[in-house]
């Protein structure tokens, strides 16, 4: 497939920013466990569906990992991309990385993968459109 000048290609990776206020935040004043699984699991979706060109669903998630805390005023950046793809199933890991605004200082907070099945109208398993079959 080619793209012409004013068609970009496909991104690699999804990534999106949010600041951590304090409806997000624990009683320690740190990323509840939960909105961050909430917010890798969307970036998983939007790089899932990138890839398989429909909508996909999570049938599971492996390791999750939470590395640091992220406090309250915080940027954190989801990134996501698809690390292997199937006939209908692909893996998606998403990692959250944590800035200090004042200082710049950047590291990784936590990190995870989810698998991502493509689906159809009646919401059942079909193949993938872009399919690859890649492990990256």
């Amino acid at each position: 497939m080619s793209f012409g000048a004013s068609e970009p290609p496909p991104p690699v990776e999804t990534r999106f920013s949010e600041v951590v206020f304090p409806e997000h935040a624990n009683h320690y004043g740190t990323l509840f466990a939960g909105t961050a699984l909430s917010l890798m699991a969307k970036a998983a979706f939007a790089a899932g569906a990138r890839h398989a060109g429909r909508n996909v669903v999570m049938v599971r998630t492996d390791t999750v990992e939470f590395r640091e805390p992220v406090k309250v005023g915080e940027l954190i950046e989801i990134v996501a991309r698809v690390v292997r793809s199937g006939r209908t199933s692909m893996t998606v890991a998403v990692e959250i990385f944590r800035e200090e605004v004042a200082s710049g200082q950047r590291s990784r907070a936590m990190h995870g993968t989810f698998e991502m099945v493509a689906i159809g109208e009646d919401g059942r398993p079909v193949p993938i459109a872009k399919n690859t079959t890649t492990t990256v």
